[in-house]
């Protein structure tokens, strides 16, 4: 469901069919009360009596809607195939979530569909009927399309452009976090960096599928695990590629398991070639990442656009440590470890986020001030002493990087940044 509700099927399939019904119950309607005719202007129908004019007006307009969709999506494809060549392939994905762009195609396929459904409303034999209010909401269905049009042609001219592209990747990944992580963070919360403990008389399950771990269904798991009075224990998070054949979890006294057991277990995961941002964080800041680096890459010297993924980057990452990472242990009942999935903790997530920037931007002083300024907002949105600490310790990283390829000149600026992300990080 969330692959078709982000896809080019749902959404335009629904408007097709509404309005393809909707033309064959108005033009139904129309013929059995004529009366409806009176309401439509004299001026635009002079004669009610002459069904070719109605099949005229219709057959152009469904002919003219499908002419219409077919160049301007074959422009939209060329449109997108550049931008991911200039951009990163994955924001693909993104265009395909766009509601204005399905809804563009929903209203030109629907006007075509209303047209065609009416169309055989208007016959000469045995009676001559023109559907006259039948016609003229197929006429106001494509002046409505003229103005969708110029709208749409806007729409794209500003959603190809990078700025427009990275703040739409922020604004999906920082609706994720605020999904998974509803709750404020709390310094004092106990952390678990490593991977969760081995349960005693564990077996494994393995993998029958290869592919990207999309969806976790956690309160699944959760249920099977208290039903069967077992314990789980989750070896690869939400965006890991497990190849067919690897353990997927462990369960201890799996013996308990019925024969259909590990495929219930199995059936809590969904796999795919791609990853996506059902519940993915990580996949987001990887998104904006690839534009960074291809931007300070030496074919496209493109450093301001590596300020702004760094920048939005720096979004995320505040909203990631405002927030309380999800629980890794599921108790059921209270006191009962149940299932044990690992969560990608802040210092993993930063590293994504940062770390293959710094390496190729040791050269570029404004993309490596930028990062330090970056650190420095980080730091300063959170109160929690360890987060801060491990700001700082990235931040001595840039430096040291940068003094591989820079002078002193240019090194100034970046030590006194540090110090005032060290003088920070020091008061309470």
């Amino acid at each position: 469901m969330y692959n078709l509700r982000g896809g080019f099927l749902i959404r335009p399939l629904a408007i097709a069919l509404a309005l393809g019904f909707a033309g064959a119950g108005f033009s139904s309607l129309e013929e059995r009360f004529p009366f409806i005719d009176r309401w439509v202007p004299v001026t635009l129908f002079p004669s009610n009596a002459d069904p070719q004019v109605a099949q005229v007006i219709l057959a152009g307009i469904a002919g003219s809607m499908m002419t219409v969709v077919s160049i301007v999506f074959a422009i939209l494809l060329m449109t997108l195939t550049l931008a991911s060549m200039q951009f990163s392939p994955r924001i693909i994905v993104s265009f395909s979530k766009d509601t204005v762009t399905q809804w563009t195609l929903g209203i030109f396929l629907g006007t075509f569909s209303y047209c065609m459904a009416a169309l055989p409303a208007a016959h000469s034999q045995p009676v001559p009927f023109e559907p006259v209010a039948t016609v003229l909401g197929a006429m106001v269905l494509a002046l409505m399309c003229v103005g969708w049009l110029l709208f749409f042609i806007h729409h794209i001219s500003q959603a190809i452009s990078v700025n427009h592209i990275l703040d739409r990747i922020a604004r999906e990944t920082e609706a994720v976090i605020d999904e998974l992580m509803p709750w404020p963070h709390h310094a004092e919360s106990v952390r678990n960096t490593d991977a969760p403990s081995p349960f005693p008389e564990e077996i494994a399950i393995l993998s029958r599928e290869s592919g990207y771990i999309r969806f976790m269904d956690t309160q699944r798991l959760l249920e099977l695990a208290r039903n069967h009075r077992v314990r789980i224990r989750v070896l690869r998070r939400v965006g890991h590629f497990v190849p067919a054949g690897i353990p997927l979890m462990m369960v201890s006294k799996g013996s308990r398991l019925p024969e259909d057991g590990s495929e219930r277990l199995l059936a809590a995961f969904d796999f795919g070639p791609t990853r996506t941002l059902q519940q993915d964080v990580e996949f987001g800041i990887l998104q904006i990442v690839d534009i960074g680096l291809r931007a300070i890459s030496p074919a496209v010297n493109d450093p301001s656009t590596a300020i702004s993924c760094v920048d939005q980057l720096s979004r995320i990452m505040i909203r990631f440590a405002s927030r309380q990472p999800p629980d890794e242990f599921l108790f059921d009942p209270p006191g009962v470890v149940r299932v044990a999935v690992g969560w990608i903790q802040f210092e993993r997530i930063l590293d994504a986020a940062f770390e293959q920037i710094r390496m190729y931007s040791k050269t570029d002083v404004a993309v490596s001030l930028r990062l330090m300024r970056a650190l420095r907002d980080i730091a300063g949105s959170t109160s929690d002493a360890e987060y801060r600490h491990i700001l700082v310790e990235r931040g001595l990283r840039t430096i040291a990087g940068c003094a591989e390829k820079l002078g002193e000149e240019e090194l100034r600026e970046l030590r006194a940044r540090q110090a005032m992300l060290e003088g920070l990080v020091a008061s309470p």
